[in-house]
């Protein structure tokens, strides 16, 4: 990955003049970024760690070099962006570690623990609430615990489950499933670098989630080794034995101990994909179609509606071709005073199920009044799923500071908690100075609620971005907060949201968390600062 980016250092997403003259007139001109050259990112110099971690992993696998440290010291949010892109990072790890299996991972941690070392476990670098952030705390040294090396594959045929090393990133896990025939189906758009231990340790949503389930809910059974021993789950569908630590194990975002095995359910290759497009007229009716999608058992595999504003920024900023002139056509033909939300379908299968589950589905979107557009803007969606942040790069190159957030509520309470952080983030941009471009999509259904995805544009405040940023995404934070949805769906917690972590589980829940981490971390040496306030 680039070290000031995201994704293949030869791909960029350029943008026409047409699209940056349409980001201009909705945000207003900005002044382009200059980037640091990688040499001249300043950190501290490493600190000597004792010589039984390299005896423990072998003295290769213990980098220390600039560039090793710098690719580790941040993850892929805009705070880590502006900070790698300028060259001025607080800090970095004093190595970064590669063990080879279970036992030595083990024995590094054992080291840590007892020599006061604080770890932070890395696998695709891709966290976007400062998940990866080399936060000491009391630590005078600290390591990055790279999980690369930890892969491989095992397929049960006849159970249909996997059991993958939580080093392997998206695209070889599902290389090797693909090899004998199946697919885990979870592919969110951070699939091209992120890992499956990611996918686990943060509780994972893929595009697809409708159709296979959340990375948590393909999870059987896992190992966590912690500085102080192994949890293990067995490899069983379903048990009674009282509360789940499986559960536990998930989301914990390497603050209790290192996932190292996961084995998770898997289906066949799909014969049949098709996606398709759909124009509501806003953006009320098209959740309320998907709600009744869901709550009718008929849900596709993928689902996601556009506000109005996505869909015409959407718009704006697409380039030419099929897709883009039968999405236009449906704008025009539903569209009343700048109403109109793209909705995307997407069904996989055996064909004649596809188009069974299609049939039914075309009627629900029918009645509720929304357009077909057909199949070409669908596979355009399909092409591009992963583009998102190679275009933050390009935007972030001509001045603008871009961020995502999401969250969820109940479908009685999502309208509210739409508005109210959309008019939260507006006002916390205008107070810096900058006119904003606040943008949602419903990415994620359940028959009680959904998940909302905003993103937001300005113009950057040169010289004081994260200021900038601070203001919008607190505001946003405590208008989730306040109108009692989560206060993350999908991204995970990471440092960014742990001040929202009382309000999220309440103050017995934090002593309970606590109370674990003592257990299982009792030096507090993983990911210090993250998840537990």
């Amino acid at each position: 990955m680039k070290w000031w980016g995201w994704g293949d250092p030869e791909r960029r997403l350029e943008l026409s003049e047409g699209a940056i003259a349409a980001l201009r007139s909705e945000v207003g001109e900005a002044e382009p970024e200059q980037r640091a050259s990688l040499e001249s990112v300043a950190i501290p110099a490493p600190r000597p760690l004792p010589p039984a971690i390299a005896e423990a992993v072998g003295a290769g696998a213990v980098l220390d070099g600039h560039e090793h440290r710098v690719r580790r010291a941040a993850g892929r949010s805009y705070p880590d962006l502006v900070r790698l892109r300028a060259g001025r990072l607080a800090d970095a790890p004093d190595a970064v570690v590669l063990p080879g299996n279970e036992g030595e991972l083990a024995r590094v941690l054992e080291i840590c623990g007892r020599e006061g070392i604080g770890v932070v476990p890395f696998g695709g670098g891709t966290s976007v609430v400062g998940g990866v952030e080399p936060l000491r705390g009391a630590f005078e040294r600290l390591i990055t615990l790279d999980l690369r090396r930890l892969q491989g594959v095992e397929v049960d045929q006849t159970s249909m489950t996997a059991t993958m090393g939580p080093g392997l990133r998206g695209p070889e896990a599902e290389e090797m499933l693909a090899a004998q025939g199946f697919t885990l189906g979870h592919f969110p758009q951070s699939f091209e670098y992120a890992t499956i231990g990611g996918f686990a340790a943060a509780r994972s949503a893929g595009q697809a989630s409708s159709g296979y389930g959340r990375f948590d809910e393909l999870v059987t059974s896992l190992r966590l080794t912690s500085p102080v021993g192994t949890l293990s789950t067995l490899k069983t569908p379903h048990t009674a034995a009282g509360p789940s630590l499986r559960e536990l194990a998930l989301g914990s975002e390497g603050a209790l101990g290192v996932i190292t095995q996961i084995t998770a359910r898997v289906r066949r290759v799909p014969e049949r994909r098709r996606y398709d497009a759909w124009m509501a007229a806003d953006f009320t009716s098209g959740a309320d179609i998907v709600r009744t999608l869901a709550q009718s058992q008929s849900l596709p595999d993928v689902i996601r509606v556009s506000d109005e504003a996505e869909t015409r920024t959407s718009l704006g900023m697409s380039g030419t071709g099929a897709g883009k002139r039968a999405l236009l056509g449906g704008y025009l033909r539903v569209r009343r005073r700048d109403h109109g939300s793209i909705v995307i379908c997407g069904w996989e299968g055996e064909p004649e199920a596809v188009e069974r589950r299609r049939s039914i589905g075309n009627r629900i979107l029918r009645s509720g009044g929304a357009a077909a557009l057909g199949s070409a803007p669908g596979r355009a969606w399909e092409r591009g799923r992963y583009d998102g942040p190679y275009l933050r790069d390009e935007l972030m190159d001509l001045g603008y500071l871009v961020e995502t957030l999401e969250t969820s509520h109940e479908w009685s309470e999502l309208r509210h908690l739409y508005e109210e952080v959309r008019a939260a983030i507006n006002a916390a941009l205008a107070s810096q100075g900058t006119h904003g471009l606040v943008t949602c999509h419903l990415s994620h259904a359940y028959p009680d609620g959904a998940s909302l995805y905003f993103t937001f544009i300005a113009a950057r405040r040169p010289g004081a971005e994260l200021e900038q940023w601070r203001a919008a995404k607190s505001a946003a934070s405590e208008a989730i907060v306040e109108a009692g949805g989560t206060i993350t769906h999908h991204h995970g917690v990471g440092r960014d949201h742990v001040p929202y972590m009382r309000a999220e589980i309440g103050e017995l829940g934090i002593d309970a968390l606590r109370a674990v981490k003592e257990r299982l971390d009792p030096a507090g040496i993983m990911n210090p600062g993250k998840l537990v306030p």
